[in-house]
């Protein structure tokens, strides 16, 4: 894949985002299939997309790729596989914008997950944005009136939890290698699909879909975007970031008709100028490092 990675950093980050934004749109698109058989699908195709890859990058050294990422590799596959089960059950129960906003809080639990386990000191601005993206948080819980729905938002809270966890064992072992942690992912979520589908037996155009979301949206997703951050700053990679909580509902609205409402639009704005303000936060402590 060394023609990918001739593709500028912040392009690659953005072409995935860009991938990712659909993941909504293609989980409400789905007909009659239950949100374990999307799982299912979802998880089947993307595991072939990552298999490509692999064989791609490893050729004959995919098994010592696997084995290389070792116990780390393991447990963090299995943490980004518990995020895709809560994604899609999100993104079946409640709204895409609720599902996208939601998913931003990433940054703020990893700077809480890095304070708890890699010691790192949490600034004022950075509490100050934890408190403005809680406030905004509650205003989007507060518009959420079914049952279903604030079920749907509280698992979709899961999703930047996991992705946290992930980042600190990432960081706490650098010599982890994202893609086969993404291939174990892909099999854990496929297996728990499996379990909990009474039939894996869907149409031919569900199956299409599960081939979009899993080879296409999740699959180049999650491929553009470790190739990109590798050579992108983590404050840019989070802010390009954005283009999926904001596309996400576009496409959401232009295609399936979700509408907006005023307190999700409120509250999702709040989440986003927290999360911005964070990036901003790391930015200029970072400056601050290298001019000393």
């Amino acid at each position: 894949m060394k023609i990918l990675e001739k593709i500028p950093g912040p392009i690659m980050v953005f072409f995935g985002a860009l991938s990712l934004s659909f993941g909504g749109l293609i989980v409400k698109s789905f007909e009659g299939s239950t949100l374990w058989q999307i799982l299912f699908w979802r998880s089947f195709f993307f595991i072939i997309v990552v298999l490509i890859f692999l064989l791609i990058t490893y050729q004959k050294r995919i098994l010592n790729a696997l084995h290389v990422s070792g116990l780390p590799g393991f447990i963090g596959g299995i943490i980004l596989s518990i995020g895709f089960v809560s994604y899609v059950f999100a993104m079946y129960e409640t709204t895409v914008a609720n599902t996208n906003f939601i998913i931003q809080t990433q940054t703020l639990f990893l700077a809480i997950f890095g304070y708890i386990f890699l010691k790192e000191v949490i600034s004022k601005l950075t509490l100050l944005c934890i408190f403005i993206a809680i406030s905004g948080i509650l205003i989007m819980l507060g518009g959420s009136i079914s049952p279903g729905q604030m079920t749907g938002n509280l698992v979709a809270f899961i999703m930047p939890i996991s992705f946290a966890i992930l980042i600190i064992i990432v960081r706490k072992f650098p010599n982890v290698d994202m893609i086969p942690l993404q291939l174990v992912a892909g099999i854990f979520a496929m297996t728990i699909g499996f379990l909990m589908s009474p039939t894996i037996l869907i149409s031919l155009k569900d199956i299409f879909l599960g081939f979009l979301a899993g080879f296409f949206q999740l699959g180049f997703g999650f491929i553009f975007i470790t190739i990109g951050a590798r050579t992108t700053p983590s404050a840019l990679v989070g802010i390009i970031m954005l283009t999926e909580a904001v596309l996400g509902p576009f496409w959401a609205w232009m295609f399936v008709n979700e509408n907006l409402s005023l307190p999700v639009l409120i509250g999702g704005s709040t989440v986003i100028f927290a999360v911005i303000l964070q990036f901003l936060n790391i930015y200029i402590s970072k400056k601050k490092t290298l001019d000393i």
